[in-house]
C-alpha cells in the first residue's frame, strides 16, 4: 500500500513497472543491467482517491496524463533497480500529496481607506520628485 494520508491509500497493484538500462556514469553496469524504472498508473481508472483529488490531480497534470488517462514517472537516479522503483514511488507519493488539499478560495476586498490614503501619497510625492527633475520653464 502506498500511503497519502491516513484515508488515502493506493494499492500497489494498480501501478505497473517497467525496466530499461540508465545513462550517464556507471560503467559495465549501467550497459549490462535495467536499472531505470518505469512506473506506470492508471490514473483515470483508479478507485482509491475520492472523485475531488482525481479531478485536481487530472487538471493539475494534465500535461504528463497521457490520452488512455495513464501517467509515467521514470527514476534512474540510483544504480539498482530497488531503489529505482522506491524513489518512483516516492515521485509519485509527492504529486498526490500536492493536490490531498483543496485550494482555498480567494475572497475579494477592498483596500482600507488608510491603504488608498498611503498609495496617493506615494504618488504624490513620486509626482513631486519628477517635476524638480525637469527644467525651469524660463531656462528653455
Amino acid at each position: 500500500m502506498l500511503k497519502i494520508t491516513d484515508k488515502i491509500q493506493i494499492p500497489l497493484r494498480e501501478f505497473d513497472f517497467t525496466f530499461a538500462r540508465s545513462s550517464g556514469p556507471g560503467g559495465q553496469n549501467v550497459n549490462k543491467v535495467n536499472t531505470k524504472a518505469f512506473l506506470t498508473w492508471h490514473v483515470e481508472q483508479t478507485e482509491s482517491l475520492p472523485w475531488a483529488v482525481k479531478d485536481r490531480f487530472v487538471k493539475k497534470f494534465s500535461r504528463r496524463i497521457s490520452k488512455e488517462g495513464k501517467i509515467i514517472v521514470v527514476s534512474q537516479r540510483f544504480r539498482d533497480q530497488g531503489r529505482n522503483v522506491a524513489d518512483c514511488i516516492t515521485k509519485l507519493q509527492e504529486l498526490v500529496r500536492s493536490v490531498v488539499a483543496a485550494p482555498v478560495k480567494r475572497r475579494k476586498t477592498k483596500p482600507s481607506k488608510g491603504a488608498i490614503q498611503r498609495r496617493i501619497n506615494d504618488k504624490k510625492a513620486t509626482s513631486e520628485r519628477k517635476s524638480r527633475r525637469r527644467p525651469l520653464r524660463g531656462d528653455e
